[in-house]
C-alpha cells in the first residue's frame, strides 16, 4: 500500500521573492521537508537572513540576486541555478509587485512594471528551467497567484489582469509539459500579513470591508500558503497539474 510523502530529500528547490514575506517562508519550509533551495531576491541582506535560516536546517543553500523586471535577468537567473545546484527540481514563481491606484490613474510604467515581474517573469524562468527537469525526469511548477486572479479589486488593475494572465500560463503550460513528468499548478491567496500585505492592507477603513467577506474572520500568514506550496512541491500532489487552490478563508464559498 502507498502512502502519501512530503519528504524532498534529494530535491532542489529555485524560490524567486525569497527575501521575505511568502518567498522566505516557503524557501525554508521546502528546506524544512528537505530539499536544498536556491533563493533569489533584490535585498541582499534579507537574502541572507533566508540563507541563514535554510543551513540551521542542515541544507545546502545557494543565493542569486536578480531583478525579475529585466528579462535578460530572469534567464540569467535560471542559468546561473542550474549552474549553481547541478539541476531545478522545484520552481516557486513567488516574487511580485502592487501598485494600489485606481484604473484612471494607473501610469503605463506601474503597468508595465507590474506584468513583467508578476507574469511575464514566471513564463520566462519556467521556460529556462523546465528543460533541467525533463532531464531529470520531471518537476514541480508552483506559480503564487491571488485571490484576485478570479475576482476584481478595486485599486488593483495592473495586478488582477496579472494574476489571471498567471492562471491561464498555468494551465497552458500544464498542458504542453504534461508529457515531461513537469507538473505546474496555483495558488491562489486572500490577503497574507507579509510586508507588503501589511503595506496595502494596514488601515483598518480599507481592510474592514474586505475582512467581513472572510467567513474565518482575519486574512492569512505566511505559514498558511507555505503548506500548500509543500505539498505541490511532493509526490503527494504528483496527479495534480493545472490546477489552482485557493487560500482564502472561505470567500470564494460566498
Amino acid at each position: 500500500m502507498q502512502f502519501p510523502t512530503f519528504c524532498l530529500s534529494g530535491k532542489i528547490a529555485l524560490v524567486t521573492g525569497a527575501s521575505r514575506g511568502i518567498g522566505q517562508h516557503a524557501a525554508v519550509s521546502l528546506a524544512n521537508a528537505g530539499a536544498d533551495v536556491v533563493v533569489s531576491g533584490r535585498d541582499t541582506a534579507a537574502l541572507a537572513e533566508t540563507a541563514a535560516e535554510i543551513e540551521r536546517l542542515g541544507r545546502r543553500v545557494w543565493t542569486c540576486e536578480a531583478d525579475l523586471a529585466d528579462t535578460a535577468q530572469v534567464v540569467a537567473l535560471g542559468e546561473q541555478a542550474i549552474a549553481l545546484s547541478g539541476g531545478i527540481d522545484i520552481l516557486v514563481n513567488n516574487a511580485g509587485i502592487s501598485f494600489p491606484e485606481s484604473a484612471l490613474d494607473t501610469t503605463e510604467a506601474h503597468w508595465d512594471a507590474t506584468l513583467d515581474v508578476n507574469l511575464k517573469a514566471p513564463m520566462f524562468l519556467s521556460r529556462t528551467v523546465a528543460p533541467s527537469m525533463i532531464e531529470r525526469g520531471g518537476g514541480k511548477i508552483i506559480m503564487i497567484a491571488s485571490a484576485a486572479s478570479n475576482d476584481g479589486l478595486t485599486e488593483h488593475a495592473a495586478y488582477c489582469a496579472s494574476k489571471g494572465g498567471l492562471i491561464l500560463l498555468t494551465k497552458v503550460l500544464a498542458l504542453e509539459w504534461a508529457a515531461s513528468r513537469v507538473c505546474v499548478n496555483a495558488i491562489c491567496p486572500t490577503v497574507i500579513l507579509t510586508p507588503m500585505g501589511e503595506q496595502v492592507w494596514g488601515d483598518p477603513v480599507k481592510s474592514g470591508p474586505m475582512l467581513a467577506k472572510i467567513p474565518l474572520g482575519h486574512f492569512g500568514y505566511p505559514v498558511d500558503v507555505s503548506g500548500a506550496i509543500v505539498f505541490l512541491a511532493s509526490s503527494a500532489s504528483d496527479m495534480m497539474t493545472g490546477s489552482a487552490i485557493t487560500i482564502d478563508g472561505g470567500y470564494g464559498a460566498q
